[in-house]
């Protein structure tokens, strides 16, 4: 999920896709020893308690959910030891999109970003590769056009100027990002 400036013609909330499965995080280590473990790579909005996640092919409901956003600690109903946390350990934890919270204006789910040209007007700098989430804010990270360093967008207004998930098209301003001007052409906006 992300935020920034929405230009899809859509208004107010949206439910996910049917027929998606989004990640919610991975298993990881055990914490303490009635089945919890901490999530890592975690999506806080879809580990809330009472939630239902697949993880090794079946659907399990969240039990407890504690820690923090960025450190979530995740106790599975049927996982009720140490040993059993340890048997799902580095396996993806998803949640069906139906059964996922509804998206405000303004955000995204990470498989619709991806693949996003990333343009600034006229001028493509790359695609969309993945979103990450930093401690700061979500960013896009963005493979160039032409090879080379991977660039970080962060996902905020300054660097965003629209999103236009059904053109498949991201729109940044280069030069809050510090991206040389591309000589010879005029910013297309």
């Amino acid at each position: 999920m992300s935020g920034g400036g929405r230009a899809d013609g859509e208004d107010g909330p949206r439910p996910a896709p049917r027929g998606v499965e989004l990640s919610a995080g991975r298993v990881g280590r055990p914490h303490g020893l009635d089945g919890s473990f901490y999530v890592t790579r975690p999506r806080p909005r879809l580990l809330t308690a009472g939630a239902t996640v697949t993880v090794g092919g079946s659907a399990r409901r969240i039990a407890r959910r504690a820690g923090t956003d960025a450190r979530p600690i995740v106790r599975l109903e049927d996982v009720r030891d140490r040993d059993g946390a340890v048997a799902l350990r580095g396996q993806e934890l998803t949640v069906a999109g139906e059964d996922a919270p509804v998206l405000e204006e303004g955000e995204w789910w990470a498989h619709e970003l991806e693949g996003c040209a990333v343009r600034d007007g006229a001028r493509e700098l790359g695609t969309v590769t993945a979103l990450l989430e930093l401690p700061s804010c979500e960013a896009l990270e963005v493979t160039p056009r032409g090879g080379g360093e991977t660039l970080l967008v962060p996902m905020v207004g300054d660097a965003i100027r629209e999103v236009d998930v059904g053109a498949g098209v991201v729109q940044v301003d280069a030069a809050f990002l510090g991206l040389p001007g591309d000589p010879g052409t005029e910013r297309g906006r």
